[in-house]
C-alpha cells in the first residue's frame, strides 16, 4: 500500500522506515506547519493531490500533545483514508493477540497472549505488554516499558521509557507516567 505520513519530524522519519519494513510503499509527507524534503504540504492541499481511495495515512504526530495527535486521526479518517496497523516484523505479537488499525509496534516490542492493543497506539522497542491485557487508543508505550499482566491502559495515556505497570493496575485515560516510575492502581 502506499502510504503518506503525516508529520515530518523524527518521528515521521521513524514511521517512514517502519512502513518500508513493513513492505509498504512510502509516499510523502504531510506537514500542516513545516516544509522540507518530500514534504508534499498540509493536510488540505495533500487531500486534493492524493486521493483517499489510492492512498493510505500513517499518525506521525508524536506524544507531547496526544489530543493534537488525536484530531489529526479523527480528521485523517474522516477524509476516508485507511489507517493499517503497522507491526514490524521483528516485533512479536501472541497469535491470540490482536492489534487495531493505526497502530505502530517497532521492532522488538513484545505483545503476549490475549492482549489488545487499540487504535493509533504507538508501541517503541523493548517495551512489553503482558498477558491480558488492554491498552486504550491513541496510547504510547516508551521504550523498554513494562504493562504487566491483567492490566488495563485507558485511552490517550504516555508511559515513559523503563516504566513499570504493576499487574492488575488500572491506568485511567489521560494519565501520564514518567520515565522509570512504578505504577500501582489495583482494579476494583
Amino acid at each position: 500500500m502506499k502510504l503518506l505520513v503525516y508529520g515530518s519530524g523524527v518521528f515521521g522519519g521513524v514511521a517512514r522506515i517502519l512502513l518500508e519494513e513493513c513492505g509498504h510503499e512510502f509516499a510523502g509527507f504531510i506537514d500542516d506547519v513545516s516544509g522540507g524534503p518530500e514534504v508534499l504540504g498540509g493536510f488540505d492541499a495533500v487531500v486534493r493531490s492524493h486521493s483517499a481511495s489510492a492512498y493510505g495515512c500513517v499518525n506521525a504526530v508524536g506524544y507531547n500533545d496526544l489530543s493534537a495527535r488525536q484530531r489529526v486521526t479523527d480528521r485523517v479518517l474522516a477524509a476516508g483514508y485507511a489507517m493499517p496497523a503497522l507491526v514490524h516484523p521483528r516485533a512479536v505479537v501472541g497469535a491470540s493477540s490482536s492489534v487495531a488499525a493505526g497502530a505502530l509496534v517497532m521492532a522488538g516490542a513484545l505483545v503476549d497472549a490475549k492482549v489488545e492493543i487499540g487504535s493509533h497506539v504507538v508501541i517503541w522497542g523493548g517495551a512489553v505488554v503482558s498477558h491480558d491485557t488492554v491498552v486504550g487508543a491513541n496510547t504510547f508505550l516508551s521504550p523498554n516499558s513494562t504493562i504487566c499482566g491483567c492490566c488495563r491502559v485507558g485511552p490517550h495515556c504516555f508511559v515513559g521509557a523503563s516504566a513499570i505497570v504493576v499487574d492488575h493496575a488500572d491506568v485511567p485515560s489521560g494519565t501520564r507516567i514518567k520515565a522509570g516510575e512504578r505504577y500501582v492502581t489495583w482494579k476494583k
